[in-house]
């Protein structure tokens, strides 16, 4: 399999480490042939890292790859985002991409750069994630896709998009389990690496809701409403109509004003969870449900990890 790894000027350096380093320990580790003859190609003659070291980088092939990865630029604002796809760089490795989507090549890409696959028009109609706190300028650029930041890997047909930066790890696991997944799990522990399905876990739902300042209201107000929220109360408070703000919330955060609170009511319980020693029972009243039932169930939905794990994570952590 020929695989290229794609590099515009200011990669982020730990993704692009994180990728190769991970192919090249399944190659050492792959009994017989290597899973993919790798390749690190440039759009331009010379290639940066956001940290200032210089990639050695081969000129575009040009055959189609089987399979493309695109490391994700050194951004981390929409406003770095955006001036960085209006580069002439980032502008001819779209069309680049596209041409390769066209004749059949596997297109990927993690963090940021799933921004690139977004500007070349891969995206379009297409299941996508992408890093967590980014999501809100996401939607807005390209809301032709259908995002879902909740989750790490999202592959749509041809196209496979990994959430934030050290899903780069995820992104080439992925890749290699498609070749064997016996050295993908090998690999795993030799990089001492636990599988994560999803971002949820590690997003900051108040980072989101800034993107919007009524979103931003909504979301001061339903910290302070978790055990009484409705959303015609929370309407009233942020001087919107139901209507109005189910649709700004939507638009921002991806998901319904209800379905947030959910998030918020997750997140205090966690904190909860791993800062007293309340009951499980004590902490669902405390965040707005009847019963343990229900909370325990929703914790497992949202991290994968059963209580004592969130407690004990939270011990370790602490």
């Amino acid at each position: 399999m020929e695989l290229c790894v794609l590099v515009f000027d200011d990669v982020f350096d730990t993704g692009l480490a994180a990728l190769l380093d991970t192919f090249e320990t399944a190659a050492a580790l792959a009994e017989g042939s290597a899973p993919a003859k790798v390749t690190v190609a440039g759009v331009r003659k010379r290639v940066h890292t956001h940290q200032g070291l210089t990639v050695p980088v081969v000129a575009v092939p040009r055959t189609r790859p089987d399979v493309v990865v695109v490391p994700a630029l050194g951004c981390k604002t929409p406003d770095t985002v955006g001036a960085a796809l209006e580069r002439s760089d980032v502008r001819d490795g779209c069309e680049q991409l596209a041409a390769w989507s066209r004749a059949g090549a596997r297109v990927t890409a993690a963090c940021t750069a799933t921004f690139v696959l977004g500007r070349a028009g891969l995206l379009d109609g297409r299941q996508a994630t992408t890093t967590w706190w980014l999501a809100p300028y996401f939607r807005e650029r390209f809301p032709a896709a259908q995002l879902d930041d909740t989750r790490m890997i999202v592959e749509s047909g041809s196209i496979v998009t990994a959430g934030t930066a050290l899903a780069h790890l995820d992104l080439a696991l992925w890749l290699v389990r498609r070749h064997s997944p016996a050295l993908a799990k090998a690999v795993a522990r030799y990089l001492l690496f636990d599988a994560r399905p999803s971002q949820a876990p590690y997003v900051m739902p108040d980072h989101l809701a800034h993107a919007d300042t009524l979103v931003e209201r909504f979301e001061a107000w339903a910290r302070k409403h978790l055990t009484d929220f409705s959303m015609r109360a929370a309407a009233r408070a942020v001087g919107a109509s139901e209507r109005t703000l189910e649709r700004r919330v939507r638009a921002v955060l991806g998901r319904s004003p209800v379905s947030y609170v959910r998030d918020l009511r997750v997140e205090r319980a966690i904190h909860r969870l791993q800062t007293s020693s309340d009951t499980l029972d004590e902490i669902a009243a405390a965040v707005g449900y009847q019963d343990a039932v229900t909370l325990r169930a929703l914790l497992r939905q949202k991290t994968g990890r059963g209580v004592r794990e969130l407690r004990r994570l939270g011990s370790t952590s602490g």
